[in-house]
């Protein structure tokens, strides 16, 4: 069986990255026919948008995509490529696993977080304008029950599917008494139809706090979107980075997986940084095609050779400046070595 998927390299280090997963996942066996798309800032002279139609036709016929980092500019320029495939696709729920990888250096071990963040509403509906220029701006938010309805029974199912115990919704209802005063009632009546599975709620400037203090006690969280973009980069610290967290952005039989890191544009073709992130994110959409085996296949061969310490890229070594470090096809030729 073959499998066609369209895959957005990105800007920046995201090519590298990409390639990297390229060939790791071809190395599984699994069959797969690669739809290559541009986006980004390179291409908005060619078609007027760093995202052009036939990308986004691209994902909704196949039904499957996964894209390297793409730049977005701060404060000025387009909007994010990111949000505007989440938006333009649907694909309400962000997922962002943090799981302990031995080798990797971090202050815990054993974490093993699901950040279920949601992908479509909040603060990142672009609503936003100056009241007196240069002087004060504002921004709107926006929190349905519709969309807080889908992605906590999101995290719920997911729990279910993975065997998990608890699900925590993270808000600020004491301030924000309306927007997610809706939110927090949505997931309490939602969590109802699951009684096997516990649940509770947290403020999120207080979870912040106790998933510094023990992040053991939590399980998967569900957030709207900003506060979800937030502590997902506070979990993915809990386990060594954002160079080894992958993530999925999942809607109504349509996925697209990337790396939660950046496209860190000054490291460009200097085949230095790790791809870690966007492989797992390559074992995420394995699974999500139903490819198990596979998956399970590229991580075992991810966390055997960063628990080596040989091949691994600069980020992974004790020292930074370790000589003995390698690149990033390296790195990927050892993981595909590993996989037998």
């Amino acid at each position: 069986m073959s499998y066609t998927v369209t895959l957005i390299p990105g800007d920046g280090i995201g090519p590298e990255v990409s390639e990297a997963m390229r060939r790791v996942v071809d190395a599984t066996g699994v069959r797969i026919d690669w739809d290559v798309q541009e986006a980004g800032e390179k291409v908005i002279a060619q078609y007027g948008t760093p995202l052009p139609d036939h990308v986004l036709e691209s994902i909704r016929r196949n039904r499957v995509g996964i894209k390297g980092p793409i730049t977005t500019p701060v404060g000025k320029g387009f909007r994010s490529v990111n949000v505007s495939i989440r938006k333009a696709l649907d694909l309400y729920a962000n997922v962002r696993p943090a799981k302990s990888v031995p080798g990797v250096a971090s202050r815990y071990e054993d974490v093993d977080l699901v950040v279920v963040r949601e992908n479509t509403e909040g603060m990142y509906v672009g609503i936003e304008h100056d009241v007196i220029p240069g002087e004060a701006a504002e921004a709107v938010r926006i929190i349905t029950r519709k969309a807080s309805e889908r992605v906590v029974r999101y995290a719920f199912e997911y729990a279910r599917a993975n065997g998990r115990k608890q699900v925590t919704a993270v808000h600020k209802g004491n301030i924000l008494k309306i927007t997610d005063g809706l939110f927090m009632r949505t997931a309490e009546a939602v969590a109802a139809e699951y009684p096997e599975i516990a649940f509770n709620d947290r403020i999120v400037d207080n979870l912040c706090m106790q998933l510094v203090q023990r992040p053991h006690e939590y399980d998967v969280l569900v957030l709207t979107n900003l506060f979800g973009d937030i502590v997902s980069d506070l979990c993915s610290g809990l386990v060594g980075g954002l160079g080894v967290t992958p993530g999925a952005n999942m809607g109504d039989g349509i996925a697209v997986f990337e790396p939660v890191h950046g496209s860190a544009p000054k490291y460009t073709g200097q085949n230095k940084v790790n791809p870690t992130a966007t492989i797992r994110s390559g074992a995420l959409m394995l699974r999500f095609l139903g490819e198990a085996d596979a998956a399970e296949r590229v991580e075992r061969a991810v966390a055997e050779v960063i628990r080596r310490g040989q091949q691994v890229t600069y980020d992974l070594k004790p020292h930074r400046d370790d000589p003995t470090a390698v690149g990033t096809r390296e790195m990927a030729d050892a993981i595909i070595a590993a996989m037998g």
